[in-house]
């Protein structure tokens, strides 16, 4: 599977584990082996966890409440007190363990705890004033504008931003013509 970990935050880079929400709906986490495979590639936990079904099933209903929060927010909308309760619960469980040996971490933790680790990201996210969504035409989302100026509009350079500057030069190109 292809995952891209732009955002910037470990919540963010999980709701967008769906690409283009509004339009196509690309579901990136099919199977518990995905989030498996998903939790080791964004660093939450060293090795997969065994996840079962109804693990499976509770982080991508968790996923669908963090981006609903997230949309609300940057929305300017109250949050659902349900939502939050959620999160807060999520986030209150204990987190992977790092360990160190040989000169590397190692983290471990089951899925639940890599969930823990993502509410409490979430968390962070739904505080922060620099959270965005991107302003590609089909892209859904979120990040945390770390740009200097506080300017960022896409989710990343390659992908949408590269999309936005080659439409607006065919703009300019034809416009001249």
């Amino acid at each position: 599977m292809n995952f891209a970990f732009v955002a910037g935050n470990l919540a963010l880079d999980f709701v967008a584990t769906i690409a283009s929400r509004d339009t196509i709906a690309e579901e990136k986490l099919s199977t518990p082996a995905d989030l498996a495979e998903w939790l080791v590639l964004s660093g939450a936990v060293s090795e997969s966890p065994e996840i079962s079904a109804d693990e499976f099933e509770r982080a991508i209903t968790f996923r669908e409440t963090i981006y609903a929060a997230l949309r609300d927010h940057t929305a300017k909308r109250a949050v659902e007190a349900a939502a939050i309760s959620a999160i807060n619960t999520a986030a209150a469980d204990p987190t992977p363990v790092p360990v160190l040996s040989g000169g590397r971490v190692t983290t471990y933790g089951s899925a639940t705890a890599a969930i823990a680790l993502i509410a409490r990201a979430a968390q962070l996210a739904l505080t922060d004033p620099r959270l965005r969504f991107c302003a590609g035409a089909e892209c859904t989302r979120p990040f945390i504008d770390a740009s200097r100026g506080g300017t960022r509009r896409w989710c990343g350079m390659s992908g949408c931003g590269d999309r936005a500057k080659a439409a607006a030069y065919r703009r300019r190109v034809s416009a001249r013509s």
